[in-house]
């Protein structure tokens, strides 16, 4: 089994909650997991719970950059940050991914630092999963959307090669034996949305290795049209987060609909199965985090409110990925882009 080293002091709720997650795994998993944090209080946490003391072991970094923090300037003056710390010792070969729920522009800058890029890659890429449509029996109800967070801006280049690594994530960690890989655009014809997108539809689509299907439009993001859907950052981090929406939405209505009449109250006790699965599926903490690649060395980010049983399904992605091979199948892909 993997090694990965945990973020013990990244998160809303750290370290309590990023313990207890720690905890869980190692009761239901063979997966060895080194806490990076304050060890006093990560031993203090451990101290309260039931755990496998032969798959957890603690390494001390006495501080940790807070959630508000501006990442260049806490990375500068916390040298021994839990983060830097953590991206370290994935670096140097004692764990073979990391996992944090922590700040984001901390955890991307801290594995730029220390992680090898793979030869070729341009630009780093965090990749979601998010629930959608499915059209046909046997298809993932998850589909992949990069990048979400670690660009901000990217040419057709970058695009490109989002397209290759997405693809290659979904074919060794979904199972997908061709991702359908489309563009988000503002519309389908191939010159919509300026220069960049142009070239990079232009390119995609000469790419026999890249199961390309086009442009696809805000409204095809949650049906099963896409296995892997690729834009910059700045786009793709508004989209995840209106997803994320969506449940708090659907229950704050539901809620005051039940409140107004006796005849909605009864309408919403048939519907409740729905809603159950509709919070079930737009719940980030089922899917454990975005993995950040384009990196020899695997970073899963977590969302910075992962309770416990979002950090034990992040443990099992990171484990899951290194053990699939997927930044093997990313190289292979980025040597075939020209």
């Amino acid at each position: 089994m993997p090694v990965i080293a945990v973020d013990a002091m990244g998160g809303d709720f750290a370290p309590e909650e990023i313990v207890k997650g720690v905890a869980n795994a190692s009761l239901a998993t063979a997966i060895e997991c080194v806490l990076v944090g304050d060890e006093p209080r990560i031993q203090a946490v451990l101290d309260t719970l039931s755990y496998n003391p032969a798959h957890i072991s603690i390494y001390h970094a006495a501080e940790a950059v807070g959630m508000l923090e501006s990442p260049r300037e806490a990375l500068r003056a916390k040298r021994d940050a839990s983060i830097a710390v953590g991206a370290s010792l994935v670096a140097t070969g004692q764990a073979e991914a990391l996992v944090s729920a922590g700040n984001t522009g901390a955890c991307l800058l801290a594995c730029a630092r220390e992680f090898r890029t793979i030869k070729g890659v341009r630009k780093p890429a965090l990749a979601s999963v998010y629930p959608r449509h499915t059209e046909h029996a046997g298809q993932d109800e998850l589909a992949l959307l990069l990048d979400v967070g670690a660009t901000i801006r990217c040419d057709a280049a970058d695009l490109v090669q989002f397209a290759v690594m997405g693809s290659a994530y979904a074919h060794r960690v979904s199972k997908v034996a061709r991702p359908r890989v489309g563009l988000l655009n503002m519309g389908t014809e191939a010159f919509k949305g300026g220069d960049v997108l142009a070239e990079a539809h232009e390119r995609l689509a000469a790419m026999p290795a890249i199961n390309f299907i086009g442009n696809v439009e805000g409204n095809d993001v949650a049906k099963g049209r896409a296995d892997v859907i690729v834009c910059e950052g700045l786009l793709g981090s508004v989209v995840l987060k209106f997803i994320e929406g969506i449940a708090d939405v659907v229950n704050d209505v539901a809620s005051n609909a039940v409140k107004q009449r006796l005849v909605w109250r009864l309408g919403m006790r048939f519907l409740s199965r729905g809603l159950r699965e509709v919070s079930h599926l737009t719940d980030y903490a089922q899917y454990g985090g975005a993995p950040l690649l384009g990196f020899e060395q695997l970073l899963v980010k977590a969302h910075e409110r992962s309770r416990a049983p979002a950090i034990a399904n992040a443990v099992k992605l990171a484990a899951k990925t290194v053990r699939d091979g997927v930044a093997t199948e990313i190289a292979a892909g980025i040597q075939t882009v020209r």
